[in-house]
C-alpha cells in the first residue's frame, strides 16, 4: 500500500466519522426538542432540525 492510498483511506474514516457525528447531533436535538445553531450566507441562525 502506498503512503498516498494510505492518505486516501485515512480521509475515508476521518469523513465517514465526521457523518456519523452529525447524524448523531440531529438525532440528539430531535429528541431534545431543541434548536441547531448553523452558520448559513455568513450569518449565524438557529434552525429546528427536521
Amino acid at each position: 500500500m502506498t503512503e498516498l492510498e494510505k492518505q486516501k483511506e485515512l480521509f475515508d474514516k476521518i469523513l465517514s466519522g465526521l457523518e456519523k457525528a452529525y447524524e448523531k447531533l440531529i438525532e440528539f436535538k430531535k429528541q431534545k426538542n431543541s434548536k441547531l445553531v448553523i452558520m448559513q450566507d455568513g450569518k449565524i441562525v438557529k434552525v429546528k432540525p427536521q
